[in-house]
């Protein structure tokens, strides 16, 4: 009474179920006989009383709400009125409404309810409207007759519905990552029917002829729908769209209608098990796929139609694994969209900044959550693919006067070092296989960069460098160095192949010998992953040297601590004595002279001591001259008169038997 400036009194009160099934008359009963009917009140609980009566009017139509109550009232689909076609018109039935779009007709209907007397009073308000994700625009939300495939249905074999085999098959899936199937599982478990048919102007026709007085489908539906299939198959969609009644059904044409409806676009993708795996693609493709990949939105799309068109006709999944990614957003965290202009371009990536950039970021990037990219993070990329590839230089380089067939050490004659450094790659490698076979790829790419990196660059192959540089060419120090690197570039360009695959191309190459080469295709993609030659005692190696770069861990620090003051120009400048005590003193005496050269300092003594507390590292300048060669300072500087500048070692690798090496 207050909203409406009216005045009265409560004469009496009623619970609203009284209410129920109260009938009332049309508004515009009495001004044409198409509205002369009467519309009874059903008791629900959707409408709330704060912005009226909730008495309200019922359009089963065109809301979902109110079809569910009309329903459980008993209306039947023929009593429901559906003056709204497919384009958003009334039909031409309707009494003067008819021919306007429903955005046409408000202020005209209005003025008709004004004009008969019925309008109480007009108010505006805002609504909460369907629109398209995609225009943005607002859309008719209305019931029409679909074609469904049901899910709980029992064939009539006996065997399980549809839902039960769908289920049993994701329960046969492997899911990446595994949240992937209590998503799945949830959509298929809970989904109601699944509403095969679309009104669309556009899409795959589901080409049946429709008796139009039973609803049901041709007799021969099987073989019309192949005729028409090889129409299309000549002439396109438009055969069917162009295609008559009359040219298929001839006498029976008056009782048919052809169906406007098209499939539903995830039976049309979802079918590529059957259409691609077993049609088109049959010879290159077996069914069931190993796996199937899309993005985490594809759960309710793709995987998810392609399940029960599957489960349908092969009582199986269509795939043994599902593999989910993220969607690519911005530096910002923003999604990639054409509309708000932040899209990276693959293509200008690969222009720029080369196709191994692009694919060693995707690698790099957890694909479970979002995928970051940016120039900032391109550019982090960037240096990671650089340290990489100038390892891989440093290994091509350094075994290119080296031939696997004359010069190869066995691998139990090398120095200990070098079987260290195999069997770490041994363990490495089959870390990343493991990684490879549930596809997980950040690992493996974090684990490459650290190997290249800390384990070669900052620890091995910098301990090697005295060997290869200064070595005598084909001395046996040397060679068995280099019988290492071999091993490992065979290991590490096949493990890198996927990912950074144009340069794993291309350092093979360069690499592979003439012969092996050819043997294998000019690619390195023809190539199984590398046997590495086995390694006696190799996780008392990996535990040995793993103490052993803790230790020289310590002494880096210490001498850059050093060098920074000015003391000394390089580690090789420096004399180191270390006092150890315990295991630590067995493992450094352990390797003897060769101590200096994993510690890359001209000269190092081990101490005993007989507790951890007088343990001590002590960096003393050398006093010895510089060799010009090796850089190591040494009191046999120009012990040969012929060789002034040169030391002694030096002297015997290039004019001798070579310096011996035990260790490293």
């Amino acid at each position: 009474l207050q909203r409406y400036g009216m005045e009265g009194k409560i004469i009496g009160t009623a619970a609203g179920e009284a209410l129920s099934m109260l009938k009332f008359k049309h508004p515009l009963s009495a001004a044409d006989q198409g509205f002369d009917r009467y519309a009874p009140i059903f008791v629900s609980d959707y409408v709330t009383l704060d912005t009226g009566t909730g008495i309200v009017h019922s359009a089963p139509a065109y809301g979902l709400d109110d079809f569910i109550s009309c329903k459980k009232h008993g209306m039947t689909d023929d009593d429901i009125l559906k003056p709204v076609m497919g384009d958003g018109k009334y039909a031409s039935w309707l009494p003067f409404f008819g021919g306007m779009t429903i955005w046409e007709a408000s202020k005209p209907i209005c003025a008709k309810l004004e004009e008969v007397g019925s309008l109480f009073k007009l108010v505006m308000f805002d609504h909460s409207y369907m629109h398209c994700w995609r225009h943005k625009t607002p859309i008719i939300y209305r019931a029409t007759s679909q074609w469904f495939a049901r899910m709980d249905v029992q064939p009539t074999d006996g065997g399980p519905s549809l839902r039960e085999t769908a289920l049993a098959g994701i329960e046969a899936t492997a899911f990446y990552p595994s949240w992937g199937k209590a998503r799945l599982h949830g959509m298929i478990a809970n989904r109601p029917d699944w509403t095969l048919s679309r009104q669309r102007q556009w899409g795959v026709p589901m080409a049946f002829f429709v008796h139009k007085e039973t609803g049901e489908l041709h007799p021969r539906t099987p073989e019309l729908l192949e005729i028409i299939a090889k129409r299309v198959e000549q002439s396109g969609i438009e055969a069917w769209h162009t295609l008559t009644t009359e040219e298929l059904l001839g006498n029976e044409a008056a009782m048919y209608v052809k169906n406007k409806d098209t499939l539903d676009v995830w039976f049309d993708s979802g079918t590529t098990h059957q259409t691609v795996l077993r049609g088109s693609h049959a010879e290159e493709s077996s069914f069931p796929a190993d796996l199937y990949l899309e993005g985490s939105d594809q759960h309710r799309g793709w995987f998810h139609s392609s399940l029960l068109t599957s489960a349908m006709l092969n009582g199986r999944a269509p795939y043994d694994a599902l593999l989910t990614h993220g969607f690519v957003v911005d530096g910002e965290g923003k999604k990639m969209s054409k509309s708000v202009g932040n899209v990276v371009a693959p293509q200008k990536i690969s222009d720029t900044l080369g196709a191994d950039i692009l694919r060693l970021w995707v690698a790099s990037t957890d694909y479970s959550g979002e995928l970051s990219i940016s120039d900032e993070i391109l550019k982090r990329v960037t240096e990671a693919y650089r340290r990489i590839r100038n390892t891989l230089r440093f290994l091509l380089a350094n075994t290119s006067d080296f031939d696997p067939t004359k010069d190869a050490i066995p691998v139990a004659d090398m120095l200990e070092i070098d079987r260290f450094a195999i069997a770490q790659m041994t363990r490495l490698q089959a870390d990343v296989l493991q990684h490879y076979k549930t596809y997980e790829f950040h690992p493996v790419v974090s684990k490459l960069q650290m190997y290249c990196s800390e384990d070669l660059g900052g620890f091995y192959l910098d301990i090697l460098k005295d060997r290869l540089y200064t070595g005598g060419a084909s001395s046996f120090a040397r060679r068995s160095a280099q019988s290492a690197i071999w091993h490992l570039t065979q290991a590490l360009l096949r493990l890198m192949a996927p990912i950074l695959s144009f340069t794993a191309e291309e350092a093979w190459a360069v690499f592979a010998n003439k012969e092996a080469f050819s043997a294998s295709e000019e690619t390195i993609f023809t190539q199984i992953y590398y046997v590495l030659p086995e390694v006696n005692g190799a996780d008392a190696l990996l535990g040995k040297y793993a103490a052993l770069r803790e230790l020289r861990a310590e002494v880096t620090k210490q001498l850059e601590e050093v060098r920074t003051s000015g003391a000394i120009g390089s580690s090789l400048q420096a004399e180191v004595e270390i006092k150890a005590s315990g295991d630590k003193y067995n493992l450094l005496q352990s390797l003897g002279d060769d101590l200096k050269f994993v510690l890359i300092t001209s000269q190092a003594n081990v101490t005993q001591v007989t507790s951890t507390l007088e343990e001590a590292i002590i960096d003393t300048p050398s006093t010895q001259p510089k060799c010009e060669r090796c850089w190591h300072y040494r009191a046999d500087v120009g012990s040969h008169a012929e060789h002034s500048s040169i030391c002694g070692r030096c002297v015997s690798n290039l004019f001798g038997e070579g310096e011996a090496h035990q260790f490293a």
